[in-house]
């Protein structure tokens, strides 16, 4: 992937996860790029189809949707460049909570709320150093 392409995706992303949000400055790995849309389904290596993801991509892998914990129906995954996150998602203290069915699909999928990024966003709370700990409070 050209370097290039990587700042720009990094630089859009304010150098957090677009999915749960986490800071890289949190984690001593570098955040992967994740193909929104999958390679194997016809997804481009191009802006409008990449995103940063933390260890949410290692869990997304290939997958464009999944069962609603809810209601069981197959519904798509957040797309970090289609939706707004707060659409889908807010804050209930560390963890994300689902508001609406994709959602509820997408922590799901990609186990947003796994123990350990819970703990990490906890922890970056109480040291003030979570980016969007002006959001959480107003949640």
């Amino acid at each position: 992937m050209p370097g290039q392409l990587e700042r720009r995706v990094r630089e859009r992303a304010r150098e957090s996860c677009e999915y749960c949000l986490l800071p890289q400055a949190a984690y001593r790995f570098t955040f992967p790029l994740d193909h929104i849309i999958a390679k194997q389904h016809g997804g481009k290596t191009a802006l409008a189809n990449l995103a940063v993801a933390c260890l949410c991509n290692s869990r997304k892998g290939p997958n464009l949707a999944g069962l609603d914990p809810v209601t069981g129906q197959l519904v798509r995954l957040f797309h970090p460049r289609r939706d707004h996150w707060h659409d889908h998602f807010r804050w209930k203290g560390a963890r994300i909570q689902g508001r609406t069915a994709i959602g509820r699909t997408t922590i799901a999928v990609l186990d947003m709320n796994h123990s350990d990024s819970v703990a990490v966003r906890a922890q970056l709370i109480v040291e003030g150093g979570f980016p969007h700990l002006r959001i959480l409070r107003d949640e």
